[in-house]
């Protein structure tokens, strides 16, 4: 299919704003490059990337969390006492939930916080940074902060989406199982429904219009 446009992006995700303008070349250039280019493949992608990143508007993990908020989230992790020592205190809430997994060591060396998520889809722990880097050709182990850019932003979520088996699924349909691979359950479920039902309408309309 043709590249997606600014306008057609901005149907699909309106919060996105003036991100709109900056995203679109990169997300073109990203899904072009790992074969995302067919429409049922191109609206799941935009839906889940677009419930994500807040709709373009987020690349890096929020861990400002309360104390409540902590233990609904991680319960296994923090009572009252400990949540409430670290509430509102991402660097160290980072380096307590991410240590010694995702191939980070213990809380003391900090790769929780610097291996936080990032990215239009998070990635997340040294083992997958070092993945995304091996595959784009980047030292996100040096520099992490590289998928802030919105270019590397886009590419690790298209390399994430093809190394995770997405376009298949999305071939056949199965959306849900896609948010499972993306999420682990099916958090926030009901806005991605929404976002790849207007994301299949817009590039159906404008598949249309190119034909005529």
């Amino acid at each position: 299919m043709d590249r997606v446009t600014q306008q057609q992006l901005l149907q699909i995700l309106p919060n996105a704003g003036p991100a709109a303008g900056v995203f679109v070349s990169a997300l073109n250039d990203a899904m072009a490059r790992f074969n995302i280019q067919r429409p049922l493949r191109v609206a799941a992608f935009l839906a889940q990337v677009g419930h994500e990143s807040g709709q373009l508007r987020t690349l890096v993990e929020n861990l400002n969390y309360s104390a409540e908020g902590l233990i609904r989230t991680w319960p296994k992790r923090f009572n009252l006492v400990t949540a409430t020592a670290v509430a509102r205190k991402p660097e160290q809430i980072a380096n307590i939930v991410y240590a010694s997994r995702l191939g980070n060591g213990p809380a003391v060396t900090g790769d929780g916080w610097r291996y936080r998520g990032r990215g239009l889809i998070q990635v997340t722990g040294w083992v997958n940074y070092q993945a995304c880097g091996s595959a784009l050709s980047l030292d996100l182990l040096t520099k992490p902060e590289l998928l802030e850019q919105p270019a590397y932003a886009a590419l690790s979520a298209a390399w994430f989406w093809s190394s995770n088996g997405l376009n298949e699924l999305a071939d056949a349909g199965r959306f849900e199982a896609i948010t499972r691979r993306i999420s682990g359950g099916l958090n926030g479920q009901p806005e991605r429904l929404k976002l790849w039902a207007k994301a299949s309408a817009v590039l159906s309309a404008g598949t249309h219009a190119a034909i005529l």
